[in-house]
């Protein structure tokens, strides 16, 4: 029986998260087998894995490696071709079944340590401002925008031709907003001083609240709001006749795992990966370390000191 190593949920270990040797995978007719080079974390897994998944879950999302076994059907990547893949579940390991919808084969210019960025936080973003349709001349305000998503959304907002306003909490954090190509930065949770700036034809909204109610405000008329997450709070009061009468305004509830069923991951990941070729995008690592740090990488993350992407080595 073959082995391998792979981070599982252990209430007991420190961090809650652990390597444990278990048993390969064996994949499925349309799967290929990949042995992993690198990992990303997402704040969303992370957090879950942290507080509320039991003992021996299979966290992991995100991950870039080499072809080891070619799917059975003939569809996907062969043998030995670098590659990036997205999986509901279990991704953090050495060995991945991966379905080959959901894979996409490296330039020879991106690294495995680049290409693990892009799953969650840059299908996201692509797919997210798709929502708002051509860009080009249109204003886009991206909040929470030192984080991976956000990061990436200036960049593709910026490269389609938009106007980019980007919203961070701290000041710290504007040198990052400013990397990611964004044309101005605002600071504070109550994007006060976004309205000023608007109003906008998009919005990429990640922190719920009162930031939510506020950027629905924002919106031009025909204006998109897409709610990809709720970092600060769940729970939302709006003013809806303001919100009405705008006229054609509308929020969209964006769920990654959802959005990939219509176009799969794969369409978007090699589009991703073209641009970060070109130079065109620029992945956002600001952590990359070796895999047996994930106890301690993963606490920062959740605490929020990181920003942008933390990108885990697999030896």
């Amino acid at each position: 029986m073959q082995t391998q190593r792979a981070v599982v949920v252990d209430p007991e270990a420190a961090g809650r998260l652990a390597i444990h040797e278990l048993q390969a995978p064996t994949p499925a007719d349309s799967e290929a087998l990949i042995r992993v080079y690198a990992i990303s974390l997402n704040l969303g897994e992370t957090r879950r894995a942290l507080t509320v998944s039991e003992a021996g879950a299979r966290p992991g999302w995100d991950l870039a490696g080499i072809v080891e076994r070619a799917a059975d059907d003939g569809s996907g990547p062969q043998v030995g071709t670098r590659v990036v893949g997205f999986v509901p579940s279990g991704g953090w390991a050495e060995l991945v079944t991966v379905p080959t919808h959901s894979l996409a084969a490296l330039p020879p210019s991106v690294s495995f340590a680049q290409a693990a960025t892009l799953p969650v936080a840059g299908l996201t973003a692509l797919y997210s401002l798709e929502k708002g349709g051509p860009l080009l001349g249109q204003s886009v305000l991206v909040t929470g925008a030192s984080g991976g998503v956000g990061h990436f959304a200036c960049q593709l907002a910026r490269e389609a031709g938009a106007r980019v306003i980007a919203s961070v909490r701290r000041q710290e954090r504007v040198a990052q907003a400013q990397a990611a190509k964004a044309h101005e930065v605002v600071v504070g949770a109550d994007l006060a001083e976004a309205k000023t700036l608007g109003p906008y034809d998009l919005i990429m909204e990640s922190v719920g609240g009162q930031s939510l109610s506020t950027a629905l405000s924002l919106l031009a008329q025909d204006g998109v709001c897409v709610l990809y997450g709720v970092s600060e709070s769940p729970q939302v009061s709006f003013e809806a006749r303001q919100f009405m009468v705008i006229g054609g305004a509308s929020l969209y509830g964006f769920i990654l795992f959802h959005e990939v069923k219509r176009r799969p991951a794969s369409h978007g990941l090699s589009q991703l990966l073209s641009l970060v070729e070109d130079g065109r995008l620029e992945p956002p690592i600001e952590v990359e370390e070796p895999w047996t740090r994930i106890a301690d990488v993963a606490q920062r993350l959740y605490q929020r000191q990181i920003g942008g992407k933390a990108v885990l080595l697999v030896s």
